[in-house]
């Protein structure tokens, strides 16, 4: 019989399909048990923010026309939310649709990419899909070794990946680290910094992105709604570049990529700065909880500026991520990225993390 994969697309043939954090369903099927806490995807735990929920009910009626293709009113929103121009802005369905469109913009066959070790999984799977050559460079303290990244570069460089803070591991990086290493990017090499955690870092500490855009033409930021803002099963995300870059992406991107709701929703919750306050509170006060149920018992993890906290078993992790299952609680498993001795738990609700904590507590025999 025919082979379809010796017809496929070179780099497709290197692939394996992205593996999602398990749905509750999922588990409910399965081992036929209710009350499951889901800490696997790094989703919001305070449920759908009430502002958007009014955006698409009125929404509603409207649902045989075609979206904005231009989402204009959420443009609008995010240039004045951050004092940027709406000709500098990119939509896009969920900011993972972002990060392929700025490889399929930018790179080709045998041009390189560039991404650490340890990043977001997405940024292989695009580089490999599009038969570019991957640069991963080896971390540094699980995070992202900027030095590496700048003696990797060659003139067949077109596009570097930083996600700052990095999932899975939550490493986080300065505003002068950030800065001092656009300083020595030649302006040929688009900077992609992936910004989807940014709102869990505290103020003081945040990147000051946008500014960079005004002094870096080859900067390009990206964004998520699906974490702070609660809009993971809508998928909006918007990227923000200057006016040319942004003119190519439109270019290559889909043209009703943002569906209705989700361009409606988008621009009630942006509006809404209480509600992403309130998310990233409880996430630093129960962050804190998980830092010190870890050194409690002695459990090694690393530091995070995200909204999950990846924890190192020092053994083989799978046989822990499957006893949580079975006590009803869904972590995350990365051995997908060369980290099999880790779980990646995502910070939720007081009572959530209880119930984690008095899982892994069992499953480990913790005293």
């Amino acid at each position: 019989t025919m082979q379809y994969i010796n017809i496929a697309n070179r780099g497709v043939k290197s692939l394996s399909p992205y593996q999602a954090g398990k749905p509750i369903e999922e588990l409910e099927r399965e081992l036929g048990i209710s009350n499951i806490v889901k800490l696997a995807s790094n989703e919001n735990p305070f449920g759908f923010p009430e502002s958007a929920k009014k955006a698409i009910i009125e929404q509603l009626d409207k649902l045989t026309r075609y979206p904005d293709a231009n989402g204009f009113e959420l443009k609008q929103t995010i240039a004045k939310k951050f004092g940027v121009q709406p000709n500098q802005i990119t939509l896009g369905n969920g900011s993972n649709d972002l990060l392929e469109l700025f490889a399929h913009t930018f790179a080709s066959e045998g041009d390189e990419i560039i991404y650490s070790q340890y990043a977001f999984i997405v940024y292989p799977l695009v580089t490999k899909a599009i038969n570019a050559v991957a640069k991963e460079i080896p971390d540094k303290n699980w995070g992202h070794d900027l030095q590496g990244f700048l003696t990797a570069l060659s003139d067949k460089t077109k596009l570097i990946y930083i996600a700052n803070p990095n999932n899975p591991t939550g490493n986080f990086l300065t505003s002068q680290e950030i800065e001092d290493f656009l300083a020595e990017v030649p302006q040929n090499v688009i900077v992609v910094l992936d910004e989807a955690y940014t709102e869990f870092t505290r103020s003081e500490e945040r990147v000051d992105s946008f500014r960079l855009l005004k002094k870096y033409s080859n900067l390009i930021i990206s964004r998520s709604l699906s974490k702070a803002y609660g809009l993971a099963g809508l998928r909006i995300g918007y990227a923000v570049s200057n006016p040319e870059i942004a003119d190519l992406l439109n270019r290559v991107r889909q043209p009703f990529n943002c569906n209705s709701l989700a361009l409606t929703a988008a621009v009630a919750v942006m509006n809404n700065d209480e509600f992403v306050e309130k998310v990233a509170e409880n996430n630093r006060v129960e962050m804190r909880r998980y830092e010190e149920f870890c050194q409690r018992h002695q459990l090694e993890y690393i530091p995070s500026k995200g909204n999950f906290i990846t924890i190192d078993f020092k053994q083989p992790a799978a046989p822990i991520y499957d006893a949580l299952l079975h006590e009803g609680v869904i972590v995350r498993p990365i051995a997908g990225y060369g980290m099999p001795n880790h779980l990646r738990i995502s910070i939720g609700l007081p009572e959530e993390n209880n119930r984690f904590f008095t899982a892994l507590s069992k499953v480990l025999k913790l005293a």
